[in-house]
């Protein structure tokens, strides 16, 4: 059933679909037309403790009804058993057989192929027991040839495939004493990684043995606690890091993090080039009304919002972060900029686990709600 809802800025179509099974996590693949394209979901059934991870097939067609109204159907079109509840979801941009990588609760990574064509899932590799129980956060490099994954046991992994074979090796082991939250490649040799206490490590390959720089997350002063959640990078915003010098001479983009934990939605930003103190877009350690959170709760996930108008999108200074959205635990999905009032695009009755922008086309979104449902949003 479609709902239309409005914001002071935006007009949005929501749509929301009921599933049979909690949802995890979920992320849009690429796209095959501009009507026809698909989800992939990691879903858990609390029943029968069984998880899964499915294609859904998306068709955007429009209502006989009223002809200006979209209306988004989708359909199952392929399902495989997990041997574990998904812990991380991601993929990677090929068009024609996107790499699919699939982190788990008991430690493995499991690495699928779609073929979007015929809607099938085609398993490919699965790497075991490289972590010690939860492997909190994987990211997949731009040629979808390898993966840094991290873990609450304090672990760093590289997994590499090629050839059909798979060869892993370990970056980090903090023996227990560091948890990690989220990684995020940055460059095909360097990614960042979080974790408890908002601390950020940015790490290079050719510069084994321990992190390159770190952000340490003390600028609180000991009034709250948290962990990073989620990290993501804009892949346009990059400049020369001249803080760095003694590091290396890599050209390194504005990060944009985020810390959950508390009830505080702190979302954060770490420019390498000003490296001591955070950029506040949400939350703790600011009193302007324009940098308050949209939530007063856990925040899951945040992705840099391309859904910028071009001229807009110019006139923004390089030295500001450029919009995100967040989802967070109170149900809340909102778009939040440096220096303007947050926008909020759904608020619901339950928590709002997580969400994707369509890269192809940034003015849809889907996100999975407790209430065991999807919802589609069409900004126009």
């Amino acid at each position: 059933m479609a709902v239309i809802t409005s914001s002071s800025s935006q007009q949005l179509q929501v749509h929301r679909f009921p599933q049979n099974n909690y949802i995890d996590s979920l992320r849009f693949l690429p796209q095959l037309s501009a009507f026809h394209r698909h989800i992939i979901l990691a879903t858990f059934n609390s029943d029968s403790s069984s998880s899964s991870i499915q294609i859904l097939n998306l068709i955007q067609k429009t209502s006989d009804s009223d002809s200006n109204s979209n209306s988004p159907e989708i359909t199952l079109q392929s399902s495989l058993t997990t041997p574990s509840r998904i812990s991380c979801l991601k993929t990677s941009q090929n068009p024609n057989k996107p790499l699919i990588a699939a982190s788990t609760f008991s430690g493995h990574l499991l690495v699928y192929t779609a073929d979007l064509v015929n809607g099938s899932l085609d398993f490919v590799d699965s790497v075991k027991g490289f972590h010690l129980g939860r492997v909190a956060g994987i990211d997949v490099s731009e040629n979808g040839s390898e993966f840094v994954s991290v873990g609450e046991d304090g672990r760093i992994n590289l997994v590499s495939f090629v050839g059909g074979g798979s060869s892993s090796k370990r970056v980090f082991d903090g023996n227990g004493l560091i948890s990690y939250g989220a990684v995020k490649w940055a460059s095909p040799v360097e990614f960042v990684s979080g974790g408890l206490g908002f601390g950020l490590q940015w790490w290079d390959q050719r510069r084994p043995g321990g992190p390159v720089s770190q952000f340490k997350g003390n600028w609180t002063r000991g009034s709250t606690s948290g962990i990073v959640h989620s990290i993501d990078i804009h892949p346009s915003r990059k400049h020369t890091c001249l803080a760095c010098k003694v590091v290396s001479s890599f050209t390194s983009p504005i990060l944009l993090f985020l810390k959950a934990g508390g009830s505080s939605g702190t979302v954060f930003a770490w420019d390498l080039r000003w490296q001591q103190q955070p950029i506040i877009l949400a939350g703790v350690g600011t009193s302007d009304f324009s940098a308050l959170s949209p939530s007063e709760s856990d925040v899951w996930e945040v992705h840099y919002d391309n859904y910028t108008t071009s001229s807009n999108y110019r006139n923004i200074s390089e030295s500001r972060v450029l919009p995100a959205m967040i989802c967070s635990e109170d149900g809340i999905l909102a778009v939040i900029e440096q220096g303007e009032e947050p926008v909020e695009l759904l608020a619901e009755p339950c928590a709002i686990n997580s969400f994707d922008i369509d890269r192809q086309n940034p003015s849809d979104i889907v996100c999975s709600l407790e209430w065991e449902s999807i919802a589609i949003l069409t900004r126009s």
